[in-house]
């Protein structure tokens, strides 16, 4: 079985290396407007666009009105930190932006630009918030992408907190797993009768991802120090030698986890754990079964490595594990960042937020938890998240997000929950639509030649 997984896994991949040249690509521009005749270009471009410039000029606020920078995503990347594969640098990063872009549209009816940026290196973190800044006036939000650590975390953090910058700005990798994971979370301690402020969770792999769901966790009110976080030289402790620097970005979750220093490794830290949130390399068989049986009785394991989790999940259970997740779509609960971006980006947008809180991913996770009830009717140990089929999820997303924006006072406009609705589903229905029609009138070619 294991040996069909993983051959199973390599799939996509023979696929993509067909499909891709095939398709030169996976987005495109298209014309929004009408466009009846060669006179109405004297509509759209010169002349007549020089009064929608003079508008703009003499109040800036009414280019989210004659523009669509009100739905403009710019995905940002520079390749040092490409998918799990590392620094592959900007070109190799394109197509995986490109990726992002097809998602941000077909889920959550947004226009996205896959911006790989950089000249034969990856940049500083000081070229990409300059970078950024730069490309402001056209977008409505910025998606950090594929950013390495610590990188990601200054780049991030300088441009939510940079008073010239007006729109949102987002690092998927951070911000996007740790909602995700948060959503999942409620569900999994609602199942097992836990209570967040009294669990013990171990973070196996302290990347981007497991740092800023830890952080989301704590602001959603988790005591992290019961938390233990573990990296490749072991368990992390306030004292460990090469983590005596604030500089370290590890120094933050040193000083405020593991208060009882235990030290040693993943297997010492599992020992009564409630929580395994795991990112860390391929597997199988990193995490072993007899190291998820030291866990505390009805545990919760989420073995989240790509393309194969760091432990099968019918080894997870039969080791004694109650609850378990993967990011693979090809077993239950799968937890994907999919999930999350398209719906949350849909509402920061459509109200034009300045921002998007850690409230607002709060919210989200709250709504994606809650739709699971409302599509299976109940809680069960493998759905305890929905799957990125249900158009309603972004849709209820959207609402959310909005909703908290505008209680924040962070959005431009003000809409009532009836309105983001409309709104944020016509967007979603269109982008699915617009797509179906292109491939029904063979303007999407269709590609036979794939493997199943």
């Amino acid at each position: 079985m294991v040996d069909n997984l993983i051959k199973k896994s390599k799939i996509p991949s023979k696929n993509a290396l067909k499909m891709h040249p095939f398709y030169h690509g996976k987005i495109q521009i298209m014309p929004k407007c009408q466009i009846r005749s060669h006179k109405d270009f004297g509509i759209w471009y010169s002349p007549g666009v020089a009064a929608v410039s003079k508008e703009i000029a003499a109040d800036k606020n009414k280019i989210f009105t004659y523009t669509n920078k009100w739905n403009y995503v710019a995905v940002v990347s520079d390749g040092s930190r490409v998918l799990g594969l590392g620094d592959l640098g900007p070109e190799a990063a394109l197509p995986v932006m490109e990726g992002k872009a097809l998602l941000f549209k077909y889920l959550g009816g947004v226009d996205a630009f896959p911006l790989s940026i950089g000249i034969n290196e990856c940049c500083s973190a000081e070229e990409i918030i300059n970078f950024v800044k730069m490309i402001q006036p056209t977008f409505g939000g910025i998606n950090l992408e594929d950013i390495s650590k610590p990188k990601c975390f200054s780049v991030l953090d300088k441009l939510r907190d940079d008073p010239e910058l007006k729109i949102p700005i987002w690092h998927d990798d951070q911000q996007g797993t740790a909602t995700v994971k948060l959503a999942a979370l409620i569900n999994a301690l609602k199942i097992v009768g836990k209570k967040k402020e009294d669990i013990k969770i171990v973070f196996n792999g302290i990347g981007a991802a497991n740092f800023a769901t830890s952080r989301l966790l704590r602001e959603y009110g988790f005591n992290l120090r019961k938390s233990i976080f573990v990296d490749s030289k072991g368990i992390l402790y306030k004292n460990r030698a090469d983590l005596l620097s604030p500089e370290n970005y590890k120094y933050e979750v040193a000083q405020l986890s593991n208060t009882e220093e235990i030290r040693g490794d993943l297997s010492n830290a599992l020992e009564g754990a409630d929580v395994l949130i795991s990112l860390s390399i391929p597997g199988p068989n990193i995490i072993e079964k007899e190291w998820i049986s030291k866990m505390a009785d009805d545990a919760i394991v989420f073995a989240c490595a790509n393309p194969v989790p760091e432990i099968f999940p019918w080894d997870a259970k039969e080791a004694g594990a109650r609850i378990v997740a993967t990011g693979r779509s090809d077993f239950k609960n799968q937890v994907n960042n999919s999930l999350g971006f398209p719906g949350i980006f849909r509402g920061t947008l459509d109200v034009r937020a300045k921002t998007i809180s850690d409230e607002m991913c709060i919210a989200a996770a709250y709504e994606l938890a809650d739709i699971v009830l409302d599509i299976e009717g109940c809680l069960i140990e493998d759905c305890i998240i929905p799957s990125m089929e249900y158009e309603e999820v972004y849709i209820r997303e959207a609402v959310a997000v909005g909703l908290k924006a505008i209680e924040q006072n962070i959005a431009r406009i003000t809409l009532s929950e009836d309105e983001l609705s409309s709104k944020a589903s016509k967007s979603i229905k269109n982008a699915k639509k617009q797509t179906e029609l292109l491939m029904k009138k063979g303007f999407i070619p269709q590609f036979n030649d794939y493997f199943e």
